[in-house]
């Protein structure tokens, strides 16, 4: 039986509902910080009650988690490494970009709180694997082996242990505070990682 044409879409109303949920903890995050961040107060920012928050996530760090990947749609959808054929440029292109992310005092702020939220939430870290973490290296290795596959590094690399080589460097020195994250740094890490897959230059 079809709705009655002035009757309110549920779909819709439960859509705006989630994208005002989500928009009011990634304010809130960056107005009072994980710690002070409650669901009572997403609630009353977002104008809904707890329980609409609640039936959709089971606890401030999953909505927080939710609202980073929608201000972050490159990370949570369609992801992709660039393949201009030069492999060395299309890494600069990535890691200048994850060091210029990690340097921003805006997501520095909401990046630790959900590091900290995933290393102690098992439920979470799943979240984070599966929607995040292992896309990114997924692609990446998918880069790496066509390289390998075109003989442009060792026939023999470890593609796996590749993708950690380039990603870890900057992560280690954003969560221990070692030094700038800048596209110097990015493109040093790079050409450390390319001369130890015994890259060929093209």
């Amino acid at each position: 039986m079809a709705r009655p044409q002035n009757a309110p879409d549920p779909s819709r109303r439960s859509e705006q509902s989630r994208t005002a949920i989500l928009t009011a903890a990634a304010e809130l995050v960056a107005e009072v910080g994980f710690a002070k961040l409650t669901i009572e107060r997403i609630a009353a920012r977002a104008g809904v009650g707890k329980q609409t928050i609640y039936r959709w996530w089971p606890s401030k760090g999953a909505v927080v988690f939710d609202a980073f990947l929608a201000g972050n749609e490159d990370a949570s959808g369609g992801l992709a490494l660039p393949d201009t054929g030069d492999l060395g440029e299309d890494l600069r292109t990535v890691l200048r970009l994850t060091a210029l992310e990690l340097a921003d005092p805006a997501f520095d702020r909401t990046g630790r709180a959900l590091t900290a939220e995933v290393l102690t939430d098992p439920d979470l870290l799943r979240e984070y694997r599966t929607r995040l973490l292992d896309p990114l290296l997924e692609v990446t290795r998918d880069r790496l082996r066509a390289a390998r596959d075109a003989g442009r590094i060792r026939p023999d690399a470890d593609l796996g242990l590749a993708v950690e080589l380039l990603y870890g460097p900057l992560y280690y020195r954003w969560l221990h505070g070692l030094g700038p994250l800048d596209p110097d740094y990015a493109d040093r890490v790079v050409a450390a990682l390319l001369a130890a897959l015994g890259h060929d230059g093209g």
